[in-house]
């Protein structure tokens, strides 16, 4: 329980929800129609995290709820909440790997070419132009995060479980170019962004895409390989399990840190 301005509120993600997560899954998960259990790399009571067959960017994940709910209205409370407390700890773990000192390096020779139009970009100022601290690096104000979800076949939604996309944007290279637009949600819009087209060509032919948008088959981006997934499940396996021993995904007065 969390006492604040003499209100008791029930804090469901105490110290009994940080001992039900795992980066180890116990049993097979099933994402829509598809097993990825070697993929999974966090689970908790309610959801669990898995590395993406097509990342748009490096460190593109997916975060989803364990019942294979086809929308987001058909969560219940305990479940969405669980989902987004996911999605914190998740973006905790990649700002500690991508926004680190040194985390452009691993991540430049994955990333996609031309990400952005200028690549020197100052350290972020606010409205009347000063320049602002430095935030400490491996935090997830050293960098930012796209946090999408496709919400239906119209939307884009070509696997019928509900999954958030969490995405680093690492400063000074996959960041966000000027002007209007950004090239992620057109990629996430069109072919690039179809996290279930290859699984369906994997294992059977996929279904009739939905929505506004023509699919855009890109020849040069291939889908990754179950060898280089479960590799990077295994990485961010021990990330999760480093911040546990530093104490940063613990429990402090009742509310977990994630």
């Amino acid at each position: 329980m969390i006492r604040k301005g003499g209100l008791i509120a029930v804090n469901p993600f105490g110290k009994s929800w940080k001992q039900k997560m795992s980066t180890t899954p116990t049993a097979p998960i099933q994402f829509g129609p598809f097993e990825v259990t070697s993929q999974v790399f966090l689970t908790t009571p309610h959801s669990f995290a898995l590395v993406n067959l097509k990342p748009l960017l490096p460190g593109h994940v997916l975060i989803c709820p364990q019942k294979p709910h086809k929308r987001l209205t058909d969560l219940s409370t305990p479940e969405l909440t669980d989902l987004f407390q996911a999605v914190q700890r998740v973006q905790r773990m990649l700002a500690r790997h991508f926004f680190a000192g040194g985390a452009s390096d691993r991540a430049s020779s994955s990333a996609p070419a031309n990400t952005t139009e200028d690549s020197s970009a100052t350290t972020p100022s606010d409205k009347d132009g000063k320049t602002q601290p430095s935030p400490a690096t491996g935090t997830p104000e050293a960098g930012s995060f796209n946090i999408a979800i496709q919400d239906g076949i119209e939307a884009g939604q070509t696997v019928p479980h509900v999954h958030v996309h969490v995405i680093p944007r690492i400063r000074n290279l996959t960041e966000k170019s000027e002007g209007l637009g950004d090239y992620l949600y057109e990629k996430m819009a069109a072919e690039e962004g179809n996290v279930g087209g290859a699984l369906w060509d994997r294992e059977q032919v996929r279904p009739t895409p939905g929505g506004a948008f023509a699919r855009i088959e890109d020849a040069e981006r291939k889908p990754r390989s179950l060898e280089e997934m479960e590799e990077e499940a295994k990485m961010f396996r021990g990330l999760l399990e480093e911040m546990d021993q530093d104490g940063k995904g613990g429990a402090e007065g009742g509310v977990v840190q994630v």
